[in-house]
């Protein structure tokens, strides 16, 4: 689909030698040390502003205040029961939110911890649901600097020091610190998942310093990319003519974040090679070799009481650069009291000579290796599947990751270069590309062992069960969440978390099993050998940060390109799981919070908006504001999206497997058709996943969808064998098309709804929804290609360049007069998962200028360093006036569906474009088969997708 004239309207370039000399990028030319040469970049020095919340308007607010009203009651009940409510607009977190987020550490699925661009470990998710946003500023890399016999030292802290609580005068703790980086010469480059901070000449001008950090996020691999580790390696360059004596530091709170390192009962340990040791939680470590000496302190505190301060440690590393070697035989410490914050740290040093080059590489792993969800199902993690159930495997993970991190970056790297190098793209698209998948990682993901549900369940404590068997209420007391997950997470354990450091031998010749036996780790980072390489497990990613349920459908809808292009697997197992849901009715009775009716929790035929919240699989539709079993979008959202992955796969199995419930999906819609004609209306509410924008009768974006899945509906069958079904489905879409185009074509676009409201005739960003998944899965328009260029190109004239001369991205909603759609809130909202939708629905349609110029506003916006601020955390949405709802959100994952559009899978590039409607035969009498008769036959080579003899 790619032209070679792709579109360089306003060609920005952010080359490396903008931000550091040609020189250093010299000497760091070897190794990967230096930034590649098309990454996210900043100053360390850049002010980190505070980021403007959304707010309604008083309109708005007049509209929803029985809601307002219901949800806070709601929210109140459950925090009654120990329970967070999935939606929460009226709590808000005690950090800030800021324009300092960076690539976040792991890989999927694990838990994560984000890694801001100056440097600090933020927005901990080791618990699912949990997020602390808070940085935990004693975790840090720390740089002393010895030469000339040590008559010229430097010590500084590797962050800027412009943090609060720091600088405070006769303190033993981090402030005493030397937090002497300005920033001023350092620089942030991120290219997901890695990063470089480059310090050219800071602390010390005569030495360069580069911090890469890798995580283990490799498409295609579904062990390493499951692993909740990252690597950090520090490239030396001595430009003085003396040699020195460089000491990194790395330190680490025992804690998982917010005030979780106070709760006491904490324990740190050292340990050297992979011998046995008790559980731990964390492990830091670091790569001993001949040339480099690693040294530990076990434990350190922050408060004057402590018995080795943080001062105290600090000091010792300014005068010796190193700790005594005999902390490796020191043993656990003493459990850390209430109120007492326990730390560890590791020292690696080295001698630079004059012009020298040397290497330094750390390690972090934490080990959580169970998942515990409030009401009840605890399963196992998938990285368990290679590395076992104990906590004390992140000494293992860590060891591991320190040899295998080149192996990573080989496969990332040639996995990222086809597209960094292709010369035909803009350059913010190709790393903005990258960088959005941030979300995989950060967005609460939950990969779990399918098999591990059964053997947590037979092996819980009696405390657990007894809180299974009874709802406890708590009264007249604040609940701890995050203290409540963590005593289970533990099994009964008095010791919640800790931490393990090490200096890690880089040959194996003294590594040892847990029995004393030699360890094998010449050929793979695991010590389990996988059972069944075709089952990836189950896999869960939360809607937002701010919207806690997971694989919320109506939004995989857009950001399932990512999962599918990466991980076809996973994005397989995740459609399974609501294709079993389809067949599932759950009678236990909600309240609709939106109208404050009654109906039950799950309908028998209808997708379920969410998996769940407090017990994914098990209770889903934790979404209560509307019964989403009336909304239009969700079961033709979940026919497409089926096809888009069967067609794409070519998996026939999968087909078979989940062709009961795409059928089942379909019929359950002939309820919404009220008129015969064909064509579903809707009910004159919020029935989409625009759960605030009402919409009267025929509707462009579900009218578009339900088009769409018809036609994806003929041409599975044809090739499941449900020949009935498939003639069923072109009779139905026959009818429906020319009622959809008399009732909303007015010329030049398809209008909002076929209503008499206000809004009506506007011009709706995402009308067109239905024709993106048609043209990704290689099935024929829709509509004549006249109508969809026209209505493109009006999005794109109206609704991208009316606002802010497209540097937003595109509005949701725009009236023919040229203003914006102010009829409700998300009418008036640009959402960047939308805009990539609509950015590579144009370059489907051939009209690759418009696509890129689109997608442009996002990066802008979001992105750039003229815009709000919202990298590594982009929002559902923002007003024109800057202001955003839902940080940290999975929609705009969707920008992998441009890059589908760009290089379509050869399985949809050539199949044939024949008319599926032409295909099957048509009768006077449509032969329907009844609700117990499968009316599938299975065929047993795959046909053709659209030229099969029927």
């Amino acid at each position: 689909m790619v032209s070679s004239s792709l579109f360089h309207r306003r060609k920005q370039s952010w080359p490396p030698e903008e931000y550091i000399s040609r020189a250093t990028l010299q000497l760091f030319d070897f190794d990967s040390a230096a930034p590649p040469e098309h990454a996210w970049r900043r100053r360390l020095d850049s002010h980190a502003n505070i980021l403007k919340e959304f707010s309604v308007t008083f309109r708005e607010a007049i509209k929803m205040v029985r809601l307002g009203i219901r949800l806070w009651s709601y929210i109140r009940e459950e925090a009654a029961y120990g329970r967070k409510a999935p939606i929460d607009p009226f709590t808000r977190e005690s950090c800030k939110p800021s324009a300092s987020q960076g690539v976040p550490l792991g890989g999927m699925g694990s838990g994560s911890i984000s890694r801001g661009f100056r440097g600090e470990f933020r927005q901990w998710q080791i618990i699912p649901g949990i997020r602390e946003a808070s940085p935990v500023m004693a975790n840090q890399f720390s740089i002393f600097i010895s030469r000339d016999g040590g008559n010229k030292k430097y010590a500084s802290v590797l962050a800027p020091g412009q943090h609060e609580g720091l600088g405070k005068q006769d303190d033993y703790g981090i402030s005493s610190w030397g937090w002497n980086l300005s920033g001023q010469n350092s620089t942030y480059h991120a290219l997901f998942p890695r990063a470089w901070t480059i310090y050219d000449g800071e602390p010390d001008p005569d030495l360069k310093v580069s911090c890469r950090q890798i995580s283990p996020f490799i498409p295609h691999d579904y062990k390493d990319s499951s692993l909740p580790t990252a690597v950090f390696v520090y490239t030396l360059v001595n430009t003085g003519k003396e040699r020195a004596k460089v000491s990194l530091l790395f330190t680490w709170a025992n804690s998982i974040g917010g005030i979780s390192h106070l709760s006491g009962d904490h324990v740190n340990e050292p340990f050297m090679t992979a011998k046995g040791n008790p559980p731990v939680t964390f492990a830091i470590a670091a790569c001993e070799t001949q040339n480099v000496n690693v040294t530990v302190l076990p434990s350190f505190g922050l408060s004057q009481e402590s018995c080795i301060t943080a001062k105290d440690m600090w000091d010792t590393m300014v005068r010796d650069g190193q700790f005594d070697r005999g902390n490796f035989s020191s043993g656990p410490t003493m459990p850390s009291s209430v109120g007492e914050t326990l730390c560890a740290a590791v020292s690696a040093s080295a001698w630079v000579e004059p012009r020298g080059k040397c290497t330094v590489t750390f390690a972090l792993a934490w080990s959580s290796p169970k998942v515990k969800f409030l009401k009840g199902s605890l399963y196992y993690r998938r990285y368990t599947k290679y590395y076992g159930t104990s906590e004390r495997a992140a000494h293992q993970l860590v060891h591991d990751a320190l040899k295998n991190h080149k192996q990573w970056e080989e496969e990332i790297e040639k996995w990222q270069n086809p597209i960094l190098h292709d010369e035909r793209l803009p350059e913010w698209y190709k790393f903005t590309l990258f960088n959005e998948l941030y979300f995989l990682v950060a967005g609460g993901t939950v990969w779990i062992d399918s098999q591990s549900h059964d053997e947590c369940t037979v092996n819980l404590p009696q405390t657990t069960r007894k809180l299974e068997e009874k709802n406890v209420r708590v009264k007249g007391r604040k609940v701890d969440y995050t203290e409540h997950i963590e005593h289970f997470a533990t099994f009964g354990s008095n010791q919640s978390d800790r931490a393990v450091l090490a200096g890690l031998p880089c040959k194996d010749e003294s590594a040892t099993t847990e029995d004393g036996d030699p360890a094998d780790f010449s050929h793979s980072s695991s010590f389990l050998d996988p059972q069944n390489e075709e089952d990836v497990g189950r896999f869960l990613y939360l809607e937002g940060v701010e919207y806690i349920m997971w694989c919320t459908y109506d939004v995989h809808f857009y950001a399932s390109f990512a999962l599918l292009e990466l991980f076809p697997k996973i994005e397989l197992s995740i459609q399974r799981d609501f294709a079993k849901a389809v067949l599932s009715e759950d009678g236990r009775k909600v309240r609709f919070l939106a109208e404050g009716n009654w109906g039950i929790r799950k309908v028998r035929g209808a997708v379920p908006h969410d998996l769940g919240t407090h017990d994914p699989w098990n209770e889903m539709n934790a979404y209560n504001i509307h019964d989403t079993s009336k909304w239009k979008d969700l079961n033709p959202k979940f026919v497409l999206q089926v096809y888009r992955d069967f067609s794409a796969t070519g998996d026939l199995a999968f087909g078979v497997d989940v062709w009961p419930s795409v059928r089942a999906a379909m019929e359950y819609m002939e309820q919404f058709d009220r008129d015969n004609d064909g064509l579903i209306e809707n009910d004159g509410f919020p029935d989409q996943t625009y759960d605030t924008w009402t919409v009267h009768g025929v509707s462009a974006y579900c009218g578009c969808l339900w088009l769409a899945a018809l036609q994806a509906a003929a041409a599975m069958a044809v090739q499941i064998g449900d020949r009935d079904f498939a003639e069923w489905c072109k009779v139905t879409f026959l009818k429906a098309k020319p009622v959809f185009e008399a009732k909303l074509w007015n010329g030049s676009y398809f209008n909002y709804d076929s209503g008499a409201s206000s809004n009506s005739k506007s011009i709706q960003a995402d009308q067109l929804a239905g024709q993106w998944y048609t043209a990704s899965s290689g099935l024929p328009s829709l509509f004549d290609d006249g109508k969809i260029r026209s209505s493109l190109q009006k999005i794109y004239d109206f609704n991208v360049m009316k606002v802010r001369g497209g540097r937003m991205g595109a509005v949701n909603g725009m009236h023919p007069n040229g203003k914006v759609d102010e009829t409700c809130m998300q009418s008036r909202e640009i959402w960047a998962g939308v805009t990539y939708a609509v950015a590579a629905n144009m370059i489907l349609a051939g009209m690759e200028e418009q696509a890129f110029a689109t997608a442009e506003g996002i990066f802008v916006a979001g992105w750039s360093e003229e815009g709000y601020g919202y990298w590594f955390q982009t929002p559902e949405a923002w007003t024109i006036d800057g202001h955003f709802r839902s940080l940290i959100y999975m929609r705009p994952l969707s920008i992998w569906g441009m890059q589908w559009a760009l290089s379509l899978p050869k399985a949809i590039m050539e199949a044939p474009q024949i008319n599926m409607m032409d295909r099957i035969r048509s009768s006077p009498m449509i032969s329907r088969l009844s609700g117990n008769e499968s009316g599938i036959r299975i065929v047993a080579h795959r046909a053709g997708c659209f030229g099969g003899q029927m």
